[in-house]
């Protein structure tokens, strides 16, 4: 696994690990990770493709959860895995589109047309948004709970970092899942004021969204981020789904069998973060 300690990754390791599936958990640093018994921990590093011949030696399968914004080095990367998995599971992004140059589908499309290339079978997990970013508000609702933040209205199919490592388990050990792209949202659409609405609600405290300035978000955010194009990207993203709301999906149930789980869901499963 590439990505066994992230918060998709935490999941689909205890998924694999109680199905009595032979993993091995791929980090940069083995004596920080903290996985389940049993798990195989291996050091590797995707800036250094050298070590991931060892780590990737014997694996049939590999899960792959790409950690930049940028694709430089992936080609490299993916060169390995196919020397030694038969089958991948990529998370890709709801926001790539078939039928176009990958380079307009940016990161995650670029690796997607790489692992396409590579002759290996794969799987692309076409999340969206996920619900776990929403922890960024974390600092903000415990002291004082007040979340200032751009566009309240921006509405989004949030997906439960769950529901990805649920399909990921299926298709990393069920046939019939290669060459498939699964875009995977939450069931609902719920804008950013509701999102902090409902984390009030569970965690019993009143909490208030108070909608920041486009250009104050934007300094803050390339302070963060360090990258400018990026930040207006994202902006101009979280603007249009104000009045054009992200799609929901019913990917999750289709393969799973069962409902995606809601943002409350999420939000209570969570509720310990806010406190």
């Amino acid at each position: 696994m590439i990505g066994a300690t992230g918060n998709i990754g935490g999941h689909l390791v205890s998924l694999l690990a109680e199905a009595a599936v032979p993993v091995r958990a791929m980090t940069r640093d083995p004596r920080r990770a903290e996985l389940p018994g049993g798990v195989e921990v291996v050091r590797g590093d995707l800036t250094e493709p050298e070590t991931l011949e060892a780590a990737l030696k014997g694996v049939g399968a590999v899960f792959l959860l790409w950690p930049s914004f940028s694709a430089a080095g992936a080609e490299a990367v993916v060169e390995v895995i196919a020397r030694h998995a038969r089958r991948v599971v990529y998370v890709s992004a709801l926001s790539v589109r078939d039928g176009v140059e990958a380079v307009q589908n940016g990161v995650w499309g670029e690796v997607e047309e790489l692992l396409r290339r590579s002759g290996t079978e794969w799987t692309f997990l076409r999340a969206g948004g996920f619900a776990t970013n929403t922890l960024a508000w974390a600092g903000e609702i415990r002291n004082g709970g007040v979340v200032r933040a751009p566009y309240a209205g921006a509405a989004r199919s949030l997906v439960h970092e769950a529901d990805i490592a649920d399909v990921a388990f299926l298709a990393l050990t069920q046939e019939g899942h290669g060459g498939r792209s699964y875009v995977l949202t939450g069931p609902e659409v719920i804008t950013q004021a509701d999102q902090l609405r409902v984390i009030g609600e569970v965690i019993g405290r009143p909490l208030r969204f108070e909608e920041q300035p486009r250009q104050e978000a934007r300094e803050q955010m390339i302070a963060a981020w360090g990258d400018p194009a990026m930040v207006d990207a994202s902006l101009d993203y979280w603007a249009s789904i104000v009045t054009d709301p992200e799609p929901v999906s019913t990917a999750v149930e289709e393969v799973t069998g069962r409902p995606a789980r809601t943002f409350r869901e999420w939000a209570r499963d969570h509720a310990a973060d806010f406190r």
